[in-house]
């Protein structure tokens, strides 16, 4: 009988805790370590998504302010070089710009040129944004006959000038050109619209035209501008429609493809 207890002890093959281990993977730790990867995964998805929606807010505030703005076309002073509904690439780079919340103003890599057509903050409206051509820089003398600008005295082509039939018209905003008429403040002087001058551009000063003559509100009015204001050249049109068309749905309808792409001189 004490043979057979001794042999009812002895443990067998399957009950014995020196048994075969559990094949890998399927052990309740493994099963713990695999739940913690998985609930930890979408946090870190999380955290990956507001960096990468930062880093692309970033890049987006840079272009912004540093290298490209857009501009919209919502008057005819420019015709025919820009047209209402056009939309327009402006290189802020090449004119400088200024630092958001700062007076610090970060340099441009070019200088204003004349002919060229720019973006710019006016002088007599700080909540404007206006575009205009550049006509005068320091040191020229301007003057208009009968709608014939002359730069230095020499009659200039102006191929992208519209004109019209309309009257001539004098202007009292005009006067203020008495401070740069050429030999100075005359009681004679009475500048109209198509007829001016000569006026002598000042150092770091410089003067703006609309293209359309007869329609545009520009420098003859409010006068000459300063170098910071410029916000940047215009490159090209990236898009451009009929606005002032009467279908329903212009900007898909009345699309000028023969515009879009189209670079601005």
């Amino acid at each position: 009988m004490a043979k057979r207890r001794a042999a009812n002890k002895k443990p067998g093959p399957a009950g014995s805790g020196k048994g075969k281990p559990a094949p890998e993977g399927k052990s309740g730790k493994s099963g713990k370590d695999g739940a913690g990867k998985k609930s930890e995964r979408p946090r870190g998805g999380f955290r990956e998504t507001i960096k990468m929606f930062l880093q692309v807010a970033v890049v987006f505030m840079i272009v912004r302010f540093f290298l490209i703005q857009t501009f919209v076309i919502d008057s005819g002073s420019m015709e025919r070089t820009l047209l209402v509904g056009d939309f327009l690439l402006v290189n802020r780079a090449a004119m400088g710009s200024e630092i958001p919340l700062t007076d610090i103003r970060i340099p441009g890599y070019s200088e204003p040129r004349r002919g060229d057509v720019l973006v710019f903050d006016p002088p007599h409206d700080d909540t404007l944004i206006l575009v205009k051509r550049l006509i005068g820089i320091p040191g020229d003398t301007l003057e208009m006959r009968d709608k014939i600008l002359f730069l230095n005295g020499e009659a200039q082509d102006e191929p992208y000038v519209v004109l019209t039939r309309s009257r001539d018209g004098a202007d009292a905003a005009m006067m203020w050109q008495q401070q740069i008429l050429l030999g100075g403040p005359r009681d004679d002087y009475w500048p109209t619209r198509d007829n001016w001058g000569p006026l002598v551009i000042p150092p770091e000063r410089y003067f703006m035209l609309g293209d359309n003559r007869d329609t545009s509100l520009d420098g003859r009015m409010w006068g000459l501008i300063e170098r910071w204001r410029f916000e940047g050249r215009v490159m090209a049109i990236y898009f451009s429609y009929n606005r002032d068309s009467m279908r329903p749905f212009p900007w898909l309808r009345e699309i000028r493809w023969g515009r879009i792409f189209d670079r601005v001189r």
